[in-house]
């Protein structure tokens, strides 16, 4: 700490260097006590998320243990690096923390792990991650997608969870804007599908049947569940209605504001309101590695006011403008007037979080109750899934939301 600290206070005392001695001295001395107090809430905030003494204080009235085992080497990587713009910002931005118990981590929203009565979890490698798909397989629903708790590692999952004994509404999910209302009742182990705007609930087709990407529900003693490898998953609870949703949002699904859309429907099924909503975005492929293809762009841009900002250009690598003029033919070689040749090159990003966020403002969700997770899968393949990066041998990590009963 010392180290780190002497030569910002030289730094201190040089910028001061026009000021009479006694003004420099007090000027770097009031420099370094300010930075050591900020180092050691860096220390301490670090040492709680780390699983050091502040961790099991933390933990303690949940019940789940300070994380421990190979993932928690990691954590030093997640924290933010002293510095930059504004520290303060950056120690206030860490909403999401890892949670470890019965051998399984997962990643939970600070804002929704205070509400008593939730339970909610985005899955890592550690835990709350289905295997990757493989020909005719299915789970005990039938040929429905194979759920979570269908397997015996996935139900010590839902164990570690304290949620052990709901049972779990899946879809199939097929990237699109089609929202359902999970029912359940206390008598009956199967879960029934209301489709949005459908009068009542579709009891007499089977699960397998449902296909669609966000469910919502209000009652207690179930868990929502999704699947993403890339995508973003979004959980949200309404604190005064006693209402969940769990969405799955890809880019065709963003493109058709699912996340607007499932917000309005617990408006208009639960009479929610907008303010009383939270919502955790949680990790999902970022700008930094998700290229895609001018059609995209276009589909953006005319559906969003706002979607050139989704969007950021990325330069070639001199590597990748160097290969690609080496092997160019004729035609690749011309350019509009007045452009050069290496534009062309240039890959374009999604900022697909950037989008759901914007959808769930524009619904009237206050910013201040939206909170996203900063990791990227595609990025951080050793803590998460991603079909960008594996391909077909990706696994899928479960997002689930739900309500314990009440005591």
């Amino acid at each position: 700490m010392q180290e780190r600290v002497a030569p910002l206070c030289r730094s201190a005392a040089l910028a001061g260097s026009a000021l009479p001695a006694a003004s420099c001295s007090f000027t770097a001395q009031m420099f370094a006590r300010s930075l050591l107090t900020l180092t050691d809430r860096e220390l301490e905030f670090n040492s709680a998320e780390t699983g050091g003494p502040g961790a099991a204080g933390r933990n303690q009235h949940r019940g789940v243990p300070a994380p421990a085992g190979p993932l928690g080497a990691h954590f030093s990587a997640f924290r933010r690096p002293f510095g930059g713009s504004c520290y303060i910002q950056n120690l206030a931005a860490e909403t999401f923390h890892f949670v470890s118990s019965k051998g399984h981590t997962w990643l939970e929203c600070g804002a929704l792990a205070e509400i008593p009565w939730l339970v909610h979890a985005f899955g890592t490698r550690k835990g709350g991650t289905l295997p990757p798909k493989s020909a005719g397989r299915k789970s005990a629903l039938g040929g429905a997608p194979l759920s979570l708790g269908s397997g015996q590692k996935g139900h010590r999952f839902l164990q570690a969870l304290g949620a052990g004994r709901f049972p779990m509404a899946v879809l199939r999910q097929t990237h699109s804007a089609l929202i359902y209302r999970a029912l359940f009742n206390s008598g009956s182990a199967a879960v029934q599908y209301q489709l949005a705007g459908n009068p009542g609930p579709e009891a007499d087709l089977p699960p397998r049947t449902c296909s669609g990407d966000a469910l919502i529900a209000d009652r207690a003693g179930m868990l929502l569940g999704i699947r993403v490898a890339d995508c973003v998953p979004v959980l949200m609870v309404d604190r005064e209605r006693r209402a969940v949703a769990a969405v799955h949002a890809g880019w065709r699904g963003a493109l058709h504001r699912i996340v607007e859309k499932a917000v309005g429907e617990m408006c208009r099924t639960f009479s929610s309101r907008p303010r009383d909503l939270l919502a955790a975005v949680g990790p999902s492929i970022r700008k930094c590695c998700y290229e895609v293809g001018e059609e995209v762009v276009d589909a953006f841009c005319g559906a969003f006011p706002a979607g050139e900002a989704f969007f950021h250009k990325v330069a070639a690598t001199p590597e990748e403008l160097r290969m690609a003029l080496r092997y160019q033919t004729l035609f690749t070689l011309q350019a509009p007037p007045g452009h050069k040749a290496e534009n062309s090159f240039s890959k374009v990003h999604l900022d697909l979080a950037a989008a759901v966020r914007y959808q769930l403002e524009h619904a009237g969700v206050p910013a201040s109750h939206v909170y996203v997770a900063d990791f990227c899968t595609a990025c951080r393949t050793d803590l998460f899934c991603s079909y960008r990066k594996e391909g077909a041998l990706a696994g899928r990590m479960m997002a689930v939301i739900g309500m314990r009963e009440p005591v």
